[in-house]
């Protein structure tokens, strides 16, 4: 069912791969909300991917761009502006990669080189794309930003690595951007912390399927699918939130309030004779 929430309004979804992304349900549910769109993702994305097949299906224009690249970011504001006619009205950045991750690098033994390109591609390009964005004035008054993030930015998660490093990064430069680009322009800044989600990015996380399913059991709304954090960020694309910035907004079914759940409780006791232990018989914790 269609709102018209964005209906008459203009904006740019960085990140969408396939449809199973985040950043691709948020593409459709925005041209259904009424709302013209522009895609972007990296070249190899964009040959490897399907985003062609969502620029039809959205009639969007699909314009590439290393999001780290100050450069390519600049030409994506620019050519959307000439695409949609003026400032956009919103941006998505749903973008994330963790080269230690994929090396399963633990993190106690992290690759320097490889943390910074953990930090550079998941969390600097958002400050380098709002900075572009100010700069070249293409964010409307009152226009809205939002960024993907997990709780992970808080509390200790094993094996998502140094990808919460980012995700913290990612948080605070929110908070800071919101600041300065509300004090100026009226532009909302935020981001939105969202359940574990079975995108071919967390895939790739190490032991994700795990991690799913005890998020789901501790949530007592159950975790939150790509399609419904796709209308949340539509609710925050929209005129609705005119005054909700710098916040981090947690949409993951109530697990970031949890201590324990029934069911949680219940798996764990299900569970508990096959603790790990050491050599000696020792519990490991943690």
């Amino acid at each position: 069912m269609s709102y018209n929430l964005l209906k008459g309004k203009k904006g740019i979804v960085f990140g969408a791969l396939n449809d199973k992304s985040i950043a691709w349900k948020v593409a459709v549910k925005a041209v259904e909300e009424g709302a013209q769109i522009v895609l972007s993702n990296t070249p190899m994305a964009i040959r490897m991917g399907e985003v062609d097949a969502l620029a039809k299906q959205t009639g969007a224009e699909v314009i590439a761009a290393d999001a780290t690249n100050v450069e390519d970011l600049e030409n994506v504001f620019k050519r959307a502006m000439e695409v949609l006619g003026g400032p956009v009205d919103f941006v998505l950045h749903s973008i994330g990669m963790s080269p230690n991750v994929r090396k399963k690098r633990t993190y106690d033994d992290l690759d320097y080189k490889m943390l910074g390109q953990t930090l550079d591609i998941s969390a600097i390009s958002f400050h380098k794309m709002i900075q572009a964005a100010k700069k070249l004035d293409a964010i409307a008054e009152y226009g809205s930003v939002v960024a993907l993030t997990y709780v992970a930015a808080q509390r200790t998660f094993l094996g998502y690595n140094d990808m919460a490093d980012a995700k913290a990064l990612l948080e605070s430069i929110a908070r800071s951007f919101g600041y300065i680009y509300g004090r100026e322009h009226n532009v909302r800044v935020n981001t939105i912390s969202q359940s574990p989600t079975m995108t071919t990015a967390g895939a790739g996380i190490k032991g994700m399927d795990r991690l799913y399913d005890f998020a789901n059991r501790m949530s007592p709304l159950g975790n939150a699918t790509a399609d419904e954090c796709a209308d949340y960020c539509i609710v925050m694309f929209s005129d609705l939130t005119r005054k909700v910035t710098m916040q981090n907004l947690f949409h993951d079914g109530g697990f970031s309030s949890m201590g324990m759940s029934l069911r949680a409780m219940t798996a764990y006791e299900k569970g508990i004779a096959d603790e790990y232990t050491d050599e000696n018989g020792n519990i490991i914790y943690g």
